[in-house]
């Protein structure tokens, strides 16, 4: 199946499965700059990447955000299922984004093993098996691609809640949707 990004430009942009729900409003914080509700407790679960590039423009309360390399939540299932069981969401905004660090991770191997020896203090071959043990569940093949299958994989463990495919491209801070999931 064809994947394809969707830029979010005006409200009849966003796709109608999102449209008055939290995706939805989302869409419409970020990208159109729609005026902030009040909230008092979150709406959304937000997965992002932790990359330091990225900053959501949405009211306070609005949504969880659980940040993790990739937007790689196998790691934070627990935390998934708090939000759902306890905070009530029942909608889901994955975001992957362009120029991840988690793309091609193994290219990055020296660079990763020599921070840990300069930075963190740790013998070299500690931090070379902390890498060739954890790197390979953290690598991610493409943004898009991973970002459909992370949305499927929950889609099956959550079958109530609604997750969306999302990313963000950096350099113009803009979110678009993906189609093709």
């Amino acid at each position: 199946m064809k994947r394809k990004l969707i830029p979010v430009n005006k409200m009849t942009d966003i796709p109608k499965e999102y449209r008055q729900n939290p995706i939805g409003l989302l869409l419409e914080y970020h990208n159109l700059d729609r005026p902030f509700d009040v909230y008092s407790e979150a709406r959304l679960l937000v997965g992002m990447c932790m990359d330091n590039r990225k900053h959501l423009h949405m009211p306070d309360n609005f949504a969880f955000i659980i940040r993790s390399g990739g937007a790689n939540l196998r790691a934070s299932e627990f935390k998934v299922s708090y939000a759902i069981a306890v905070g009530g969401v029942k909608h889901i905004a994955l975001i992957g984004h362009d120029h991840c660090g988690m793309v091609n991770l193994i290219s990055r191997k020296e660079e990763f093993i020599n921070g840990l020896v300069v930075r963190a203090g740790w013998r070299r071959d500690a931090a070379e098996e902390h890498f060739m043990n954890l790197a390979l569940m953290h690598e991610i093949d493409n943004e898009v691609d991973f970002i459909l299958s992370e949305t499927n994989r929950l889609r099956k463990r959550y079958p109530r809640i609604k997750v969306a495919p999302l990313y963000y491209r950096v350099e113009e801070n803009q979110l678009y949707c993906i189609q093709g999931s």
